[in-house]
Formats: C-alpha cells, structure tokens, sequence
C-alpha cells in the first residue's frame, strides 16, 4: 500500500507477531489513526508462528515480574478473546514431569512460586501421573499438575490483525523500518511514515529498531528452537508434558496441538541472525532422544513437518515494555519471549494503560468491533450444513485439500478477507491447507492456481510465501 505523506498517525506499530496485532486490536477501539509495519509479507512471519502453542499458567515466571503479571492476567484474558475472535483453544492439564528427586526438588520450588504469583497448581505421584497419561515413562516419580490450554498462535495473530483491520488499522506488510528521525513532535520513519507515538514490538529485531533512535539499553540474542510435528493418527497424549526447566527454557516438551497433530520439541540454539530458521540434524535428533525419555515408545514414523523459530531472548529476565529513555513516546515492547503469547492480551492492555497514561487521548470509536467470525469449515459441519452451506456455494463441494479436507470456498474467502492471503503459506496458515500428511504435496498447485484466478495475477507471480520466493519459474 503506498503511503500518503500527507497523513500523520496517531500510532505505527512495527511488528506484526502476536504482540503488534493484539496492541493493534486493542488501539482499534478507539479513535487513532494506527498502522501496523513489518518487512514480511504477512502478518505472524516470525516467532508467533513457530512456537509451542501453549497458553501456560504462570506458575513459571520470577515472582515480582513484569512477566508473571502478564502472563497470569494473559491466560485469563485469553479466554475471552478467544472466543471473541474465533479462534481454535483447548483447555488440558501441564504436567512437569521429575524423574529422580533432584528433579522433584524443582517441582517443589515451581509450586512455590505458583504460589507466590497467585497460581493454582499442585504436585501430583507417579500413580496419579501414570493414571493421567499411561503412555509416560515409568521411571517417572511425581510432576507439578497445572490447568493449561494450547491455542492457534498464527491463528490467534492473524485474527487480531483482521479484527484490528476492520475496525480500521493500515497494514503496511513488505515495509523494512530502515531509519527514524524526529521533526518537532512527530517521528518520520523512512521518509513516508510520519506518526506521533511508535511502538517497537518488531521481536528478534527490536533492539536493531530502538538503536534507529540512539537506545541501546538492551540486546536481544536469536534462539532457535526445532520442532516436529507428528501426524493426527499418532497423538498419543493429552496433556502438555513438560520436563523440568532449565536456563535455556523450559525444555523439549510434548503436547497436543489444537488440529489434532502432535508437537514435539524444541531444543534452544543461539544463532547470528533471525534468518538462521534451517532444520538440523543434531538438533532433530536432541529433540527426538529428550522426547523418548518422556515417551520411550515414541518413534520417528508419522512425522510429517520439521520446523524451526527464533525465540527473542532479552538481555534482562524480564519482558521489556517502557517507554525509551530517548523519546517518551517511543514504547518499547520488547523481549516477548515464552510465555508471550499467553501474555499477549495482558501485553495489549498493559500498553493501552501506558499510552493513556502518556496523555494520548483514547475516545471510544462508536464503530469499533471486538468480534471476528472464522471460515466456516465443511470439515466441520454436519451433512445438513454441509449441505446449506453447498447450496449457498458451491465452491464448498469441491474438496482441494485432501489431507485437512479444506474446500474451495474456504480458500477463496481467506484471499478476500481483511489482510487476505497473498501466498501459498498464506493460505496455509488461514485454512490449514498443506499442512496434512502429504503437506501440500498435492493441494499446493491448484492453491496456486487460485491464488492466480483471485489475484488477477499470472500464475508465474504467485509466491510461496511473498516477495521473491516465486513457486515457477518463466521461461528464458
């Protein structure tokens, strides 16, 4: 979208992960004018796309922090906004399974500082873990037993990006923040943006956007973390199974994921560059040998997908969310790591209250919505709604994705939505075509073929996941 260098908003988030989509649905409710930047070519590019899915408790947070208050105000808020967007959740139990006594030690020393953050939780013996879930590792001997929940995460981001874009809110995907200078009481990012206040929520990159106006209070280092996910046919779980936390993380774990899949991992890397996403065999293979030890009769059959995503891991132990010592209306939001996506409604409205205590004016805009309606699915509804929903479109009768069993009607609606797919991924990641057993093996070329058709483009310009990664090639 070109950018009229004439209008002065009231807010430029830069990020569009979890974090900047749910501050930006928030902002929405009121009369700002709101744009959200990113250099990808879709919302939810980076880390809010590839992580564990989990809405944790809070039972793990150092008491005290920024972090345990978000995260045990995100989890309740996140119940709601679930239902408000539509979005795929599931509420299950979290094990953090010991296997001698040192381990259990730790268990006890997590159910303290539950206690300490105000978090119902409670240890459990190996007969009650083993009653729970038969499938473990017998050697087991006790685990801290906590009421969890998985969620979409791009599900959840691309939804706040929708309702946030109804309500009113520019998108501006494909746009790298390369400079920010100061005029008066405006910011000018790149020569076009020119807005009042900035919210840094730009992920593994948010120290690169602070140092564009001298801050360089902190660091964040890229970790990577490599993931598999399983076939529907081989869940074997069902609860969130943790092994005990250390530095690094809270260790390979497994869980269900909200589709029925399985998900295992990660492992955590430290890399140069956020780019660095690569899969690795040493890195499978931890994640495969630590997951044993909580299965042991898990295999490598029925994995369909190897992936990877980089955590932003902050300098401190805390989430970074302040207004800069350089500019009072330049807002950090920054070092969003694990739990962040539980936290991300409490991150919204964390926000908001700093803004309103900033002096930004924040009268309610009459038209706002807070509610988004989902795809209706046909794999989901009954033969007497599938039926409806045929004879409504017909394009609902022909099946393209086999594996998820994703319709044409279904595909077309998530290109013509609100920040509407543009690539292969895209509409993968907002109707789950391709991310079956064959994983697009199938699906992803008459998905191309779509994209073509919808876009008005030729099929030599459709993307895999936008820019330059064209899926054919012209001829020379």
């Amino acid at each position: 979208m070109k950018t009229n260098k004439n209008t002065i908003y009231d807010i430029a988030i830069i990020g569009a992960g979890v974090s900047g989509c749910m501050i930006a649905r928030e902002m929405s409710m009121f009369d700002l004018n709101i744009c959200v930047l990113d250099k990808a070519y879709d919302v939810s590019s980076g880390a809010s796309k590839a992580n564990s899915a989990i809405v944790h408790a809070g039972y793990d947070p150092i008491p005290g922090t920024l972090k345990s208050k978000l995260n045990a105000r995100g989890a309740k808020l996140m119940k709601t906004a679930v239902k408000e967007l539509e979005v795929e959740y599931k509420v299950l139990p979290s094990l953090v399974l010991a296997y001698d006594e040192e381990q259990m030690n730790t268990v006890l020393a997590l159910k303290e500082r539950a206690d300490d953050n105000g978090v119902s939780v409670k240890t459990i013996s190996r007969e009650e873990v083993l009653t729970i879930e038969p499938m473990l590792n017998p050697d087991v001997v006790g685990a801290l037993y906590a009421d969890s929940a998985i969620v979409c995460p791009y599900g959840l981001t691309i939804a706040a990006a929708e309702n946030a874009a109804k309500n009113g809110v520019e998108f501006k995907l494909g746009y790298e923040v390369s400079r920010i200078e100061t005029h008066e009481s405006l910011f000018i990012i790149n020569d076009d943006i020119k807005t009042k206040y900035i919210i840094n929520a730009a992920g593994v990159n948010s120290a690169e956007i602070a140092s564009l106006i001298g801050d360089l209070s902190f660091s964040i280092t890229p970790r990577r973390g490599e993931y598999m996910i399983y076939d529907k046919q081989n869940l074997c779980v069902n609860s969130v199974l943790f092994t005990v936390p250390t530095k690094l993380g809270k260790g390979v774990l497994i869980t269900p994921s909200v589709s029925g899949n399985m998900l295992v991992g990660p492992n955590a890397q430290v890399v140069q560059s956020e780019c660095d996403i690569q899969t690795t065999s040493e890195g499978q293979n931890f994640v495969f040998e630590n997951a044993k030890r909580i299965i042991p009769s898990l295999t490598k059959r029925g994995i369909i997908r190897e992936f990877a995503g980089i955590r932003a891991t902050p300098s401190g132990d805390d989430f970074i969310i302040r207004f800069s010592e350089i500019s009072s209306k330049f807002l950090h939001v920054a070092g969003i790591e694990s739990p962040g996506l539980a936290s991300s409604p409490a991150v919204a409205e964390y926000v908001l209250e700093l803004l309103k205590n900033s002096g930004l004016r924040t009268i309610p805009k009459k038209s706002s919505t807070r509610y988004r309606k989902q795809i209706r699915k046909i794999s989901e509804a009954t033969a007497e709604e599938a039926a409806e929903m045929i004879a409504e479109n017909p394009l609902y009768s022909h099946v393209i994705c086999r594996c998820e069993t994703i319709s044409e009607a279904e595909i077309v609606e998530a290109i013509h939505r609100p920040i509407g797919a543009r690539s292969v991924d895209a509409v993968k990641f907002r109707t789950r075509a391709g991310m079956g057993r064959c994983q697009g093996g199938f699906c992803s070329p008459k998905v191309a073929e779509i994209l073509s058709r919808e876009l008005n483009i030729p099929l030599s310009e459709v993307t895999q996941f936008g820019g330059n990664s064209k899926i054919l090639c012209k001829k020379q």
